[in-house]
């Protein structure tokens, strides 16, 4: 287990990283790859979505861009303040401070589930894809967008040493342990030499499955 797949340890480094978030961020995951990962999935007028691990609120705006009904969880309230400085705490989203893997919601309450830059903190991913599946309808998706495995060995143990990082075979093996159907994944990059992001796409089991 990586150094920050340690929940504590995960909301101290962001406490200091939530300052420079917004800056640092599009080096890595820019809007342009945010939507490439939006197109993915179908998201309606109306839907109600579930933003795991919000943050700043950076995959937020462009949920918004889809649907009014938009609701961001994470466990930094630093991360939050900067939310709530652009969208308010219930104004344009409702915001809750929670945990992945126990998600303060009722079964079946989301159209769909949306987390991005989130899974490589979680100590039990499969147990917090368990709990996406619980929480979104029958039939609808989810999409989780993590950062892809180094391809070299030296980097992959560096890499792993930190927080979670995964290719396709693991994120189908999680996906499937989770209960998931039609199970889809993409690579992005920002540009040749930037690190690169998984993006999965998958339905829960719906009546017919």
């Amino acid at each position: 287990m990586g150094v920050l797949e340690n929940k504590a340890r995960a909301r101290l480094f962001y406490k200091y990283l939530s300052k420079v978030y917004d800056q640092v961020n599009p080096f890595i995951w820019d809007e342009e790859m945010r939507d490439e990962a939006l197109s993915m999935i179908d998201i309606g007028a109306g839907d109600r979505v579930l933003d795991v691990g919000c943050g700043t609120g950076f995959a937020t705006e462009g949920l918004l861009e889809h649907t009014d009904d938009v609701h961001g969880l994470d466990q930094s309230i630093h991360q939050m303040q900067k939310a709530f400085e652009k969208f308010g705490k219930r104004d344009r989203v409702r915001f809750y401070r929670g945990d992945a893997e126990r998600l303060p919601f009722r079964d079946d309450s989301f159209d769909v589930v949306w987390s991005s830059g989130s899974i490589e903190y979680w100590p039990n991913p499969v147990d917090a894809l368990v709990e996406f599946r619980r929480v979104v309808k029958p039939g609808n998706q989810v999409l989780v967008v993590g950062p892809d495995s180094p391809k070299t060995s030296v980097f992959e143990k560096l890499a792993d040493s930190i927080m979670l990082f995964y290719d396709e075979e693991e994120a189908q093996r999680m996906f499937e342990d989770a209960g998931f159907v039609d199970i889809e994944h993409r690579v992005l990059q920002r540009r040749p030499g930037s690190p690169r992001a998984i993006v999965t796409v998958a339905r829960a089991p719906g009546a017919d499955d």
